[in-house]
């Protein structure tokens, strides 16, 4: 049974990336669950044929939960993890 949503937690997802028809893959989780990041840090990395994409924390504040594994294929608006924003993560 799928985990529901935090009611403050901002989505991190797969941005378009415009290229159709080529996979996209969740490579590498770069912070673990549960870690404090700062908006704009880098925690996921997304590969497309030869392309890898940075993914970066949407707030500052905390991984809340990742809801992908490494390795698996994601379309883009796909919610990878969820985030807690710093004023609600203490």
């Amino acid at each position: 049974m799928p985990i529901p949503p935090h009611p403050e937690t901002i989505p991190l997802t797969v941005p378009d990336l415009g290229l159709a028809g080529v996979p996209v893959m969740l490579s590498l989780w770069l912070v673990p669950q549960g870690r404090r990041v700062l908006e704009g840090d880098r925690v996921a990395e997304l590969v497309a044929g030869g392309v890898t994409v940075d993914l970066s924390a949407p707030v500052a504040g905390r991984c809340l939960r990742q809801l992908v594994d490494e390795d698996t294929v994601v379309v883009p608006g796909a919610v990878l993890a969820e985030f807690l924003a710093e004023d609600s993560a203490s």
